[in-house]
């Protein structure tokens, strides 16, 4: 391949900060961007976990605590960490899956807080130096979910804060275009994770409903993140890229 291509794709020289880190999809976007040569720095809830998920991916990759859906935690990471990072991955997210009828006031706050607050926190905090500074890069894990009411499972605040994150996500990339910033969204379908390994989960049915007839993997969601924070996708922003194995096209 043309090393002026290559080029394109290279993340040498920045900073990268994933927030759920310490596993699935965060894991796996925290070690493809170092891959392309991204310094990384991993943040979640549980901080043991999050310093062994960073010596995995590497001995020079910072691991922080951080519970996204406390502002106040926001901002001491972002004080902890120092320099405002080149590149926000807003990966932190939680799913309860129940009827409306059996979805607590807690189960809902829950769900909404760490996935739709957690967005908007790290994102004030963060979007806001990158554009006091004059760039930078935001990517947003939403869902499919966020589109559509996924079956066999029905559960309205996780379909509600995913579709939260869509829109922040396009109201972000308008509000500091002029600003340096490019904020897009990955919308990913089922995913081989630990979160969807529940015995109780229908596996089956997601293999059934999903045109390519299989999960995808926390790498092919890591793909189009590095895609998205490098400057081959230098003109994209305020996109939500699905990357369901075709589920939302029936």
């Amino acid at each position: 391949m043309h090393p002026d291509l290559m080029k394109r794709f290279d993340l040498t020289g920045r900073s990268a900060l994933v927030t759920g880190g310490a596993q699935g999809i965060g894991l796996e976007v925290a070690r493809t961007l170092r891959m392309a040569g991204a310094s990384a720095i991993l943040a979640d809830l549980d901080l043991t976990a999050t310093r062994k998920a960073a010596a995995a991916v590497g001995p020079d990759v910072g691991a922080f605590r951080c519970d996204v859906s406390d502002p106040q935690s926001v901002r001491d990471l972002a004080a902890a960490i120092g320099p405002c990072p080149d590149i926000l991955v807003n990966n932190a997210g939680v799913g309860r899956g129940a009827p409306t009828k059996d979805t607590s006031d807690d189960d809902w706050r829950f769900v909404i807080s760490v996935n739709l607050d957690g967005v908007f926190y790290c994102c004030r905090t963060f979007g806001s130096a990158m554009a006091e500074r004059g760039s930078g890069n935001i990517v947003n894990i939403g869902s499919m979910c966020g589109f559509i009411v996924t079956k066999p499972e029905n559960g309205p605040a996780y379909h509600a804060s995913k579709a939260g994150v869509h829109m922040l996500t396009k109201a972000f990339a308008c509000e500091w275009a002029k600003s340096g910033i490019r904020v897009n969204a990955v919308a990913p379908g089922y995913i081989t994770t630990k979160m969807n390994s529940n015995p109780g989960n229908d596996i089956a049915t997601w293999v059934e409903l999903t045109p390519m007839g299989r999960l995808g993997s926390t790498e092919e969601i890591a793909n189009i993140v590095q895609f998205l924070a490098s400057d081959a996708s230098s003109y994209v922003t305020g996109a939500v890229f699905s990357a369901d194995g075709g589920y939302t096209s029936w």
